[in-house]
């Protein structure tokens, strides 16, 4: 099966996880400070919290948002569940708002139309790499005083008005599966422009554990003395992974520009067949692309979808409305909310992209479709 995307791997990869096995630090040691470094280079210098996991990532960034229960977020439903559900468990309301009918990014307008007096932050996705407009969303939160945050799994290197994804939001959450641009097999990370939250992304990440003296309450137990303030957890991304991702950061320049030759491929290849809708791209947006999203018009999604995976070839849908999960329904939200994001859904189809994907396999995906279609 020809998947719709995996990791890329390299020589230069095993070796630097190999060596960081034979040393000193498998977890809490250079590798992570190393890796920290290197994503700062592509956030502007805005400086980076590696965690376990994209969802990790998300949960981190809404405490240091400050969002607890009584605040409302402010989301789109066309993401991975986890973007809702981070904030739900840290007790707030999420109140979905509806996309922008070409890119599934989130309607700043949308958004305004719901702000309330107790929206703590909105939280955009960016959809297949192509980052959402976030002047736009800029303007909403400066308006009400609410977090701006940007979920950037699928846009990592991405660029928007020539500034990075990661200086864009306050807090900027990166997923590393193996499926993403870079991966370290799991991992994630919190993007923070101030300070503050920072610190707090970093200590929650860490058990919430403080050690330095000048900031403990009782600091004259020792030098192994350390406190607990605020609750946290063990988010630590080990630096066997790290290692992992560093190696892979030195890449993403190259798988950037190989993703954005077989998405113009795909552009040239599927025009003009029947029934397609191919992805669209704003003109100040330089995506990483990490979906090739169709929509696959006349009520024929599921039959492409069907036929091409009996033939060999891993398409995938994303996403399933995130209020659409029966988790959601059961706290009373119903189908229909957001009707663009609906439509979206009904007809999305994602096709193979990832950097090791040949001209001659992209080929085979394009004959497949075309014979479906024709």
């Amino acid at each position: 099966m020809l998947p719709y995307g995996r990791q890329s791997i390299a020589e230069d990869d095993v070796r630097a996880v190999t060596e960081v096995l034979r040393g000193d630090w498998l977890t809490t040691g250079p590798a992570v400070d190393l890796f920290e470094a290197e994503l700062a280079r592509w956030t502007g210098g805005v400086p980076c919290v590696a965690v376990t996991s994209g969802t990790a990532a998300l949960h981190v960034a809404y405490v240091a948002a400050g969002v607890g229960p009584g605040d409302e977020v402010i989301t789109s439903p066309l993401t991975f569940v986890a973007t809702a559900a981070t904030a739900a468990l840290r007790g707030a309301r999420v109140v979905f708002a509806d996309v922008q009918p070409d890119t599934g990014n989130l309607d700043p307008d949308a958004a305004a139309a719901l702000v309330t007096g107790r929206t703590r932050a909105i939280t955009a996705v960016d959809y297949a790499g192509h980052p959402a407009d976030y002047d736009e969303l800029r303007a909403v939160t400066d308006r009400c005083g609410a977090v701006l945050i940007g979920d950037a799994a699928h846009s990592i290197g991405s660029a928007y008005k020539d500034r990075p994804v990661g200086a864009l939001a306050d807090l900027t959450t990166f997923s590393f599966f193996p499926t993403k641009t870079v991966t370290t097999a799991e991992g994630g990370a919190v993007a923070a422009v101030d300070p503050g939250r920072f610190a707090t992304a970093a200590r929650f990440r860490n058990h919430g554990l403080v050690r330095d003296p000048a900031e403990q309450r009782d600091p004259e137990h020792g030098g192994w003395h350390q406190e607990v303030h605020d609750f946290g957890l063990n988010y630590r991304l080990p630096d066997v992974l790290c290692a992992l991702g560093a190696s892979q950061l030195r890449r993403l320049g190259r798988f950037r520009a190989r993703r954005a030759e077989l998405v113009a491929r795909y552009n040239a290849l599927l025009a003009g067949l029947p029934g397609l809708t191919l992805p669209a791209q704003r003109t100040y947006t330089a995506p990483s692309w990490h979906l090739y999203p169709l929509r696959i018009g006349d009520g024929r999604r599921r039959e492409v979808y069907e036929r091409m995976r009996a033939a060999g070839i891993g398409v995938q849908v994303n996403y399933l409305p995130a209020y659409w999960h029966p988790v959601f329904e059961d706290l009373g939200y119903r189908r229909g909310l957001c009707p663009a994001a609906e439509a979206y859904y009904a007809e999305q189809l994602s096709l193979p992209l990832y950097p090791d994907l040949t001209d001659a396999e992209q080929g085979w995906v394009v004959e497949c479709l075309a014979a479906i279609l024709t």
